[in-house]
């Protein structure tokens, strides 16, 4: 990129913004026009670090503000608590607030190079968060998993039941009656939920894999970052936990499987990649091309439509979850569930191992950066 080529296009493209002098005023009036301006990080960007304009600082509920003048109108550009602004003193002068917004969303798509720079240069380093979206995915599964418990139960519950329905007559047809079993359609929509879970699990492993390893120090970095999302679902495994521990090994290979026949399954339309919806003609009829003595070969497996062991698949996963969170993953666990991001500069300072080390001193930690999270939100400098 060639910075000045890149300045030379955003400056022309604010045409008459200027630096100003803010003076003494007080700039109270939020204009209707400041509503259209691009994201604040972008304004920020163009206005102060690319242009050269004057940030004033922080002051009680501001980030930052930025004086500028459009012909003979001096505006104030504000980051506020409520949002990004352009502010006037006394009287709203709407006309040139819109023609400032407008030039700097024209100086904002003319400096795109210069942001895509910013942001390429960012990724290769540390002073990144990475966003923690492990509670909602985690609730995911817990939703699937329970329902799929609640139509488990309420199908064994419900096994005798049978409805019996008279039809009507139709002209001279006697009338007959259909019979109906509420448990045959109660479980197969525990194994949609129960499959559901299942997927759920494995996307929440995805992320939470990642998170775990950034708190043990073993990624720092953006580049990090995007050679572990890459990489297989049983790599991300072996990168946060030790499967030298033997009762984890056996986790991870039940899982593996598991995760295998479920995505060949789920993933190829019900076909999946072994003949599992196949069936080859034979003397008896047609006899599923997945056998009884191969499926007995491994604990988990797809045979005829998703015939597998829901019950004991999800029992594993609910025992590894409780497994991977004890020992030494319990200070994990905390941070994970607060929401809070991962901050990967905390892992090149020590701040992580130093957290990491209990329960105890994670508490203290996640509490000490909660306050730090919602002073920032609140703008209390």
């Amino acid at each position: 990129m060639d910075l000045n080529s890149v300045k030379a296009r955003a400056r022309k493209a604010t045409g008459p913004l200027k630096v100003a002098d803010p003076g003494s005023e007080y700039w109270g009036n939020r204009t209707n026009a400041g509503r259209s301006l691009p994201p604040y990080y972008l304004v920020y960007f163009l206005l102060v670090d690319l242009l050269n304009f004057r940030d004033l600082g922080r002051s009680e509920k501001i980030a930052f503000s930025i004086p500028i003048k459009i012909n003979n109108t001096t505006l104030m550009i504000e980051y506020r608590k409520f949002g990004l602004g352009i502010f006037v003193k006394d009287s709203v002068d709407e006309v040139a607030a819109d023609k400032a917004a407008k030039f700097i969303r024209a100086g904002v798509e003319a400096a795109q190079p210069y942001f895509e720079s910013l942001a390429s240069a960012a990724a290769k380093g540390s002073s990144l968060n990475v966003r923690n979206n492990a509670g909602e995915l985690f609730e995911r599964f817990t939703f699937f998993a329970e329902c799929y418990a609640s139509k488990i139960k309420e199908a064994e519950e419900r096994k005798d039941e049978r409805i019996r329905t008279k039809l009507p007559q139709t002209g001279s047809a006697l009338s007959g009656y259909s019979i109906t079993f509420p448990s045959y359609d109660l479980s197969r929509e525990a194994r949609w939920y129960g499959t559901a879970a299942i997927e759920a699990f494995f996307s929440w492993t995805e992320h939470v894999f990642i998170l775990i390893a950034i708190l043990q120090g073993k990624i720092a970095t953006g580049d990090d970052i995007a050679i572990i999302a890459g990489i297989e679902w049983k790599e991300k495994f072996k990168k946060s936990l030790d499967i030298s521990d033997a009762l984890t090994k056996k986790f991870y290979d039940q899982l593996t499987l598991l995760r295998s026949q479920v995505r060949n399954f789920v993933a190829h339309g019900a076909f999946g990649k072994n003949g599992e919806a196949l069936s080859f003609h034979s003397s008896v009829g047609a006899v599923p091309l997945i056998l009884p003595s191969q499926r007995l070969k491994k604990k988990f497996i797809f045979g005829n439509g998703i015939d597998f062991l829901l019950p004991e698949a999800i029992k594993t996963i609910q025992d590894f979850i409780s497994h991977m969170w004890s020992g030494d993953l319990s200070p994990a666990k905390i941070y994970i569930e607060t929401g809070l991001p991962l901050i990967l500069s905390y892992v090149i300072n020590g701040r992580y191992n130093s957290a990491m080390i209990s329960d105890e001193t994670m508490e203290e930690f996640t509490h000490f950066l909660g306050r730090m999270v919602d002073d920032a939100a609140n703008m209390d400098w």
